[in-house]
This record gives structure tokens, sequence and C-alpha cells, in this order.
């Protein structure tokens, strides 16, 4: 089975040197890894008596986080997203959530990998993540965000889990100009008025990218990157729900326990009905039959695109809201699908 080069990824040194430079404004920063420790060198020889980097289990790792900050230290305790949030599971309950201890934990390769096993998928983590209490979830659609949300995580006093893909690419989304992500926010990532898109991480691409096709067939979808998974911006979602009327959630993770059934519960909660809504995400698949799907996929986006949330297949759900419109003009991108 090839492995995952995470060493290779943009997001790991995004936050390698995020960390690192804040360890350069405060001596209080830890870094802890189990497998990630290339991306804390910088910070091993800033302060090599504050970095950790073969921890032997995510369990010890958890528990060696909860110890540092305990004293008053501020612990970053990156990993692998299945192996740091699932093993080590009842270790960040029990001793950060419970004991509300400023520790943040990033986990790398959220969604669907088509160059891993079945068990390195990340389809689980943000259901675990946002129901533990005190936490805060935030994902990562653009690498510049890493930075941000490190920053804002040395003044907070509680936890945070900050959720990555491995990108080999600097997946650049925003302006150069834009350098704060205010966590418990999201932001309109694309203006329309007649449906919205609401997703993250590395499927505000994949949104985009729908949004201007169904633009070509005057129809104007508007794009909400929900960075902040916990807490929600529900001013945000209530002013899309006002103004389209008809909303898509979409996200590289399990279609229940995510960011879909978040909004769903904040829709039933404040009674704020949308005309339509739609949740788009990974089905419920035993890992055998993923295993088949890697088999045929050299991408994400084909391995999306296979289990139905893909670019093609968000732009087919938005043509249903619009059908019969466009019906004859559509003909060109069916093909491709």
């Amino acid at each position: 089975m090839p492995k995952f080069d995470y060493q290779e990824s943009f997001s790991c040194i995004a936050a390698g040197k995020a960390i690192y430079e804040a360890a350069l404004k405060s001596d209080k920063v830890w870094g802890i890894t189990t497998d990630l420790g290339f991306t804390l060198k910088k910070l091993k020889e800033l302060y090599p008596e504050h970095c950790v980097d073969s921890v032997e289990s995510e369990q010890g790792a958890v528990l060696l986080a909860a110890a540092v900050a305990r004293e008053g230290f501020r612990p970053y305790l990156l990993g692998r997203i299945p192996f740091l949030t699932i093993r080590a599971l009842e270790q960040i309950r029990n001793e950060i959530c419970y004991q509300n201890l400023p520790v943040t934990i990033m986990g790398f390769g959220d969604g669907l990998i088509p160059t891993t096993g079945s068990i390195q998928n990340c389809i689980e983590d943000i259901g675990l993540m946002r129901n533990l209490i005190n936490m805060s979830v935030v994902s990562v659609s653009d690498p510049k965000m890493i930075n941000s949300f490190i920053q804002q995580s040395m003044v907070m006093n509680s936890p945070l889990y900050i959720r990555d893909a491995d990108s080999k690419v600097d997946r650049i989304i925003y302006n150069a100009d834009r350098v704060d992500y205010p966590i418990g926010k999201g932001l309109v990532a694309r203006k329309g008025k007649d449906i919205t898109i609401i997703t993250h991480g590395a499927l505000v691409a994949s949104a985009i990218a729908a949004a201007e096709v169904a633009a070509e067939h005057d129809i104007s979808v508007r794009v909400l990157d929900m960075y902040t998974i916990r807490p929600l911006d529900k001013e945000l979602i209530r002013k899309a729900i006002k103004e389209t009327h008809s909303i898509v959630v979409v996200e590289d993770h399990l279609k229940r326990g995510g960011l879909s059934s978040a909004i769903s519960e904040l829709i039933i909660d404040e009674e704020t009905y949308p005309k339509h809504i739609v949740r788009m995400g990974i089905p419920d698949i035993i890992p055998d039959s993923l295993t088949q799907m890697f088999r045929s996929c050299d991408s994400e986006e084909m391995l999306r695109e296979k289990c139905s949330f893909g670019s093609k297949a968000i732009l087919r759900k938005i043509r249903e809201f619009v059908w019969p419109l466009g019906s004859e003009g559509w003909t060109h991108h069916d093909k491709h699908d």
C-alpha cells in the first residue's frame, strides 16, 4: 500500500512556520507530535526543550500536552487525523476538554485520501471533535488561515481543533490582503443570490468552481466558507437562508455528524427553515468498497466524484434546483460526468 508523503505537504510546512513564529513572540509555546517531527524543526532549534517529536503513541502525546498546559504553557499537538482524533479520543475528552485546557490539536489529511488505506481516511473527526465539551473546531480552506488560527489560539483559554488537508500545492483562494480569519465566523467566498453552498476546507475551491460554471447559465450561487464549524456563525447562515432560500451543504466528511448536522440542528432549534436543504458528503461505505474505489482514483477530486460530492456533483445538484432551466444548455457539461 503506498504511503502518503506528509513531508511534502504545503499545509504541514505552513503549520510549522506558524508555530515557530508564535514561539518567537512567546516562550510558552510547545510542539508535540507522534510522526510529523519535520514540522517542528525550526521550533526545535529555537526551544529544543519545548519540542517533542517522537512520542510513541497518540494517547501519550495527548497526556503530555495536557500536562504541559497545566503548567501554563501553550502546547500544539500535531498528527494524522484518524489516529490523533480516534485513538486518543478518550484522552482528549478527559484530560483536555473536561479540564478546559488551552491545547491546540492540529490534524492533517482531512476526508478521503486516495493513496492510502481505508484506516487513514478522515471521515468522522468533525463529528467527534465538535461534540466534545469546550472544544472549538475550525477547517482550513486556504493555507493563510493557519497562521491566523495559531495566533488566535495563543490567547484562547480553551481547546481548539484545526482540521487541515495535505495539499501538495499552494491552494490560495483569498486575496493576499486578507490575513485575519476570526474563529467563530465564516465568510462569503463568492457572492450570489439564487442558491447558497455552505462548505469548508478543500471543498471551498470545488464549490467556487461549480458556482462559476453555474454563472455561465445565469444562476447566481453564493458560496459560504464555514471555516468555523464550532461555534457556528449563525448570523451568516440565517442571512443566507433568508436571501437565497435554498442551501446545499457539502463537505469531505460523513454526511452525518459534521457541518451539515450542525446546520440542521441550527435550523431546527431556531426554526429558520430554508425552502430546500441538501446535504452532500461521504456516504456510509464499508472499508472494502472504499479500497476498490482507491484503485481507480489518482486524485482526491476523482474520489469525491465517485462518492457524488465533487465539483461536477455539486453542479448537478445546483441544476436540480433550477430544473428545467438549462435542460438543454447543460449538455456540454453532462458529457464529462
